[in-house]
């Protein structure tokens, strides 16, 4: 600090450090932003979009059909054969059964009938006159 140093005061990057200090800190910032910051390319996000609409899809249809199930005349011989299926014999008994067609949806839905008899198993009993329905949890 004798003869007139200033020390950082004084201090005067050339143009290619500035230069290079900007493009560090813009890659940096980007990989903090995609890796922890959830940042998402277009690419990722209509995957994202895909898969929320064909889960939505899913839980939709598989309302419709614990409610198609549980109002048919023979529910509680069906939730009874139901129950004494193995876990992968349930959706074909469900896709069998027709619960889980929904009116001007064609095709199956995917995963539907799966979780159609994943929300049936909870339950311990059908619904009584009220509406309520009683489940394991």
């Amino acid at each position: 600090m004798l003869n007139g140093e200033g020390g950082w005061s004084d201090y005067r990057p050339s143009k290619t450090l500035w230069g290079w200090s900007i493009i560090g800190a813009a890659a940096l910032t980007m990989v903090v932003g995609f890796t922890w910051g959830g940042w998402t390319t277009a690419g990722r996000a209509r995957v994202m979009r895909d898969i929320a609409v064909k889960d939505a899809k899913a839980e939709l249809v598989a309302r419709v059909c614990v409610h198609n199930f549980v109002t048919a005349s023979d529910a509680e011989q069906n939730l009874k054969a139901l129950q004494a299926k193995s876990s992968w014999e349930r959706d074909d008994f469900i896709k069998e059964g027709g619960w889980a067609k929904i009116a001007g949806v064609g095709d199956t839905v995917t995963n539907a009938a799966d979780a159609c008899a994943d929300q049936l198993m909870k339950l311990k009993e059908l619904p009584g006159s009220d509406g309520t329905v009683v489940t394991d949890s």
